[in-house]
């Protein structure tokens, strides 16, 4: 398992069990197994929907952790592979299969990634502009779905009451309507921090979510 995702899965759960006075031992023990397995993907997202089936109390996190779960396939499981799989029709099926699956979450990670391939530091208007390609007419979708982090690209320079206030208000697309938040704040503060997440946590109408989340990026940017 990638020790860039295993860190921020556990920051993610323990900041949602602990806004939620909930345990987190018992499901990240299972999930960290369930991603450390050498087993085709499928297989592994069947197991990994178990564990959350297991445990309801988490469910609201399934789909941002599955964009966790393909992260660690791209970064620690296709090295076991064939070099070209990623191209095969294998993986093409793979695709199809999931296509439903996880959430804009996944962008933000492959840029992180990216980010620190590059040695450069995450913000906001390269993500929009040179990694997701918005202003490109070929790439009119991702404009759309990013649209309302386009259009309010100023909150990620103001302070966390301020993305919470504005989240309240702004009419969002489906795809960015419960990430809105936890983006905005990484892009305002993409270091871990104690203070914000006490910001969010007070300001949010999303506490568990919202916090869970911006730690997941938080400590995967960290740790890249």
């Amino acid at each position: 398992m990638n020790s860039s995702v295993e860190q921020a899965l556990v920051a993610a759960l323990d900041q949602y069990a602990a806004v939620n006075s909930i345990d987190s031992i018992a499901v990240e023990q299972r999930l960290v197994e369930v991603f450390g397995k050498d087993m085709n993907f499928l297989e592994k997202v069947a197991e990994f929907d178990e564990v959350f089936d297991e445990y309801p109390k988490f469910d609201e996190l399934r789909e941002v952790f599955f964009d966790l779960l393909m992260i660690n396939f791209f970064t620690s499981d296709v090295n076991k592979l064939e070099e070209d799989y990623l191209e095969s029709k294998e993986w093409e099926k793979i695709e199809d299969e999931t296509i439903e699956r996880g959430t804009e979450l996944l962008n933000l990670l492959l840029y992180i990634n990216e980010c620190h391939d590059e040695q450069i530091k995450p913000g906001l208007e390269d993500f929009l502009k040179e990694f997701l390609l918005v202003e490109e007419d070929e790439f009119q979708d991702e404009f759309h779905i990013y649209e309302d982090l386009i259009s309010n690209q100023q909150l990620a320079e103001s302070s966390v009451a301020d993305i919470c206030s504005n989240a309240d208000i702004i009419e969002m697309s489906e795809e960015m309507e419960e990430l809105f938040v936890p983006f905005m704040t990484f892009f305002l503060q993409p270091k871990t921090s104690e203070e914000t997440q006490q910001e969010l946590i007070e300001y949010s109408n999303n506490k568990s979510f919202d916090v869970a989340v911006y730690a997941l990026i938080t400590n995967f940017n960290k740790n890249r």
